[in-house]
């Protein structure tokens, strides 16, 4: 597949110039563990509408992956690179012969109503997804406006072309409730109530207007196994009575198209039908323009010059980077909060919060390239306060989760404001905030666990509270961020309080093993006479010693001082990328060079951080060495879990150049670009342009730098000479240029 789509690329940029569009390949992350889907969708759209080869295991949590040869069906929600699954909601087949209203398995296709299909067939383009369907001589196309997914399917010459709408099979688990009604000759509504994500206390509920744009021959409904024709409504109380869904029968003439617009909402049917209005017409191909418009307008955000290849895993990973965090509001601006109730606001709303993930870089992508809509995304999230009394961790839909440790809600607010981003209410922001950094939740949702032995011991101990080490170390970092936020507001006292706080990391950090570890209630260090850094304690999350010992991104050189200084530190960090790669832990933790795994997030700065041990050639190497290895074109090319566009941001970042290693802090620490040239066109109509002469992929080292025609020689940036308009050239060498680089990183 990889060579194929190379091969491609190199023969149409021959006969004619590349659209950006091209240079996207939806496939990349569907095998492996990347967790990515390959179907139809606009930037940050509420639709999702994508095949589904599987709804069980780890690797199926998009509900596709690359290793499958069967689809059972065309669902309108989607998770984008997550390590847990949901969604998968409101499946549509077309089939051609008997009628059937179980999937079947994947091993026994004819036992269900599955097809065979062949990759060869498929076609995938941001906004668009087609492919034929073998068991049945069918041509499925996809194609979504932001709340509303289109399909067009070409039957061939048959009596008995049936589509069916299965509301039952969810990905991850199946519907709780649901309920189905046929209107007239051409419609169909509905709505399911699922999804535990991550533990969510409570389900959600989906709300559908399905219209069709041929009308009824025949049309039934089935419950359990039970099929009645000419029925128009169904409903499914409990998991007890499962099986539901309805059907219509077609007869169709050779290469006949029959087109269905499906609107989704979660305030209720009536919200659905009104969103049924972003395509008032049949016009497939016209969606389909618009979708592929609006992808061409956000992907031209950065132009790049280079290799076919990179600009293939480049331009994916920004694709990638802006499908999530959704749209959750309707077109008239209601949607659904935490508290049940509908609400109303004059900006999207969104949803799909995978913040421990994404507030390392794809949220700092955000204020780069999308400032206003990271100003809506914040108001969504003071929206959740406001209706629910705390700022979510991981959020979906209209649901808490306890999924993952730290507030990180606190870095992304932080993060927007320090870089001069506002439009967003600050006294309520800094008051959320607080609250998580003081309080201690009663609710289901824990916000920070063990909180309490924080405040009192300056730590959270192993021994009271699980992963109680990463606790430690995030939550001083989210402390951190509220101390800059304070700071900013003139509330000194504030700031220096959470200052104080921020060097919490050292309470759990052991001089003697030169590595962060679990410390017990009393003060003593767990495993005192077997500690293993390699080994995955139940007081780290996915992740061990090695991988979080290097997590203190808000006083690195605090942390060079505990280690012994800059020289010890170096060392340190060679032998993080050196040492053994066995791991005995969760799938989570792939892509190890050394102990260092970058297919989870954790360790996603720490190639980054030769940079304050003044080696920053290491750091050139190391990230140049990721981005060629652990990022590849073809269905396997991440090495991980995209998370909801995390891994992606990583990329997108790195190959421009520059990290933000901090976020919370205005700072960028400088990398090796592996583009020629790199021109971002940012939100004030100025341009932030990077020309690396002489690169290669030899001469991936810096040996001198030029910002706005005056040398530099520190290996970083702030945010503020970015977007001014800045002219950064680099002058590329197969040596490394031990004298530049050394000025100390600013940590404030």
């Amino acid at each position: 597949m990889k060579s194929f789509f190379v091969s491609l690329m190199l023969v149409f940029s021959i006969i004619s110039p590349a659209s950006v569009l091209d240079y996207v390949d939806p496939f990349i992350g569907t095998g492996g563990h990347g967790h990515t889907f390959p179907g139809a969708t606009v930037p940050f759209g509420m639709v999702q509408l994508s095949p589904d080869t599987d709804i069980k295991g780890w690797d199926w949590c998009s509900g596709y992956h690359y290793s499958d040869s069967s689809i059972m069906g065309f669902s309108h929600t989607h998770l984008s690179g997550t390590g847990a699954a949901d969604y998968g909601e409101i499946r549509i087949m077309p089939i051609v012969g008997n009628l059937k209203t179980l999937p079947g398995p994947k091993d026994d296709p004819d036992g269900g109503y599955r097809s065979r299909f062949r990759h060869e067939t498929e076609i995938a383009k941001p906004g668009y997804y087609s492919v034929f369907l073998d068991d049945y001589g069918i041509l499925a196309e996809l194609t979504a406006s932001t709340r509303v997914g289109v399909h067009r399917y070409t039957f061939p010459k048959t009596d008995e072309a049936y589509i069916i709408l299965d509301l039952y099979h969810r990905i991850g688990d199946m519907a709780e409730k649901a309920w189905v009604k046929i209107v007239g000759n051409d419609e169909i509504e509905g709505y399911i109530t699922g999804g535990h994500f991550c533990g969510a206390r409570s389900p959600h509920t989906i709300y559908f207007v399905a219209k069709f744009s041929k009308p009824f021959e025949e049309f039934g409904t089935w419950k359990v196994f039970r099929i009645e024709p000419g029925n128009r409504k169904e409903k499914l109380r409990s998991r007890s009575d499962p099986f539901v869904g309805a059907y219509v029968r077609y007869s169709t003439e050779e290469n006949e198209k029959i087109i269905i617009k499906v609107a989704v909402s979660y305030t209720g049917i009536e919200g659905a039908r009104k969103n049924l209005s972003e395509v008032p017409d049949w016009d497939f191909d016209r969606v389909k323009k618009e979708a592929f418009a609006a992808w061409v307008k956000e992907l031209n955000k950065i132009e790049v010059e280079g290799k076919i290849g990179d600009k293939i895993k480049f331009y994916t990973a920004l694709y990638h980077s802006f499908i999530a965090p959704n749209i959750f509001s309707d077109i008239d601006g209601k949607y659904i909060g935490p508290d049940d109730k509908v609400h109303s606001a004059d900006y999207p709303h969104y949803t799909v919060f995978s913040l421990w993930d994404t507030f390392r870089a794809l949220h700092p992508l955000f204020v780069l390239l999308q400032p206003e809509r990271n100003v809506d995304m914040i108001k969504s999230l003071l929206d959740i306060y406001d209706q629910s009394g705390w700022l979510p961790k991981w959020y979906k839909a209209n649901r808490f989760t306890n999924c993952m440790i730290g507030t990180h809600a606190d870095s992304v607010i932080a993060d927007a404001y320090v870089k001069g981003l506002e439009g967003f209410d600050l006294q309520k922001a800094y008051k959320a905030m607080l609250k998580n950094a003081t309080k201690t939740s009663r609710c289901f949702y824990e916000a920070r666990g063990g909180l309490k032995y924080y405040i009192k011991k300056g730590y959270v101990p192993a021994d009271r509270v699980g992963e109680a080490t990463s606790r430690t170390l995030e939550f001083a970092y989210d402390d951190f961020c509220i101390a800059q936020f304070a700071k900013k507001l003139g509330k000194l006292k504030d700031y220096e309080k959470f200052m104080e706080r921020s060097k919490n990391y050292k309470n759990v950090f052991d001089r003697e093993t030169g590595f962060m570890r679990g410390r017990k209630y009393n003060g003593r260090w767990m495993d005192e006479n077997n500690f293993d850094p390699a080994k995955v304690y139940k007081y780290f999350t996915e992740g061990n010693s090695w991988q979080w010992t290097f997590f203190v991104v808000s006083d690195m050189y605090g942390l060079i001082g505990l280690m012994g200084g800059k020289e010890a530190f170096s060392k340190k960090l060679d032998r993080f990328f050196s040492e053994d790669s066995n791991v005995d832990g969760p799938p989570d933790i792939t892509g190890l060079i050394g102990q260092y795994a970058h297919g989870n997030e954790p360790s996603h700065h720490a190639a980054y951080l030769y940079v304050y041990a003044n080696e920053p050639w290491k750091t050139q190497k190391m990230v140049r060495y990721i981005m060629d290895n652990l990022y590849q074109t073809g269905p396997e090319g991440l090495c991980g879990n995209d998370d909801c566009g995390q891994m992606s941001a990583w990329y997108v970042f790195s190959a421009m150049g520059f990290y933000p290693v901090c976020p919370g802090t205005p700072y960028y620490v400088i990398g090796s670009p592996i583009f020629n040239k790199v021109v971002v066109h940012l939100n004030n109509k100025r341009d932030f342009e990077i020309v690396a002469k002489n690169n290669s992929k030899d001469n991936l080292y810096i040996s001198r730098a030029i910002l706005n025609d005056k040398e530099i020689k520190r290996a970083w940036i702030n945010h503020e000479e970015i977007i001014k308009g800045t002219k950064l050239v680099f002058e590329m060498s197969a040596k490394p240029d031990f004298s530049w680089g050394l000025e100390n990183v600013p940590m404030e």
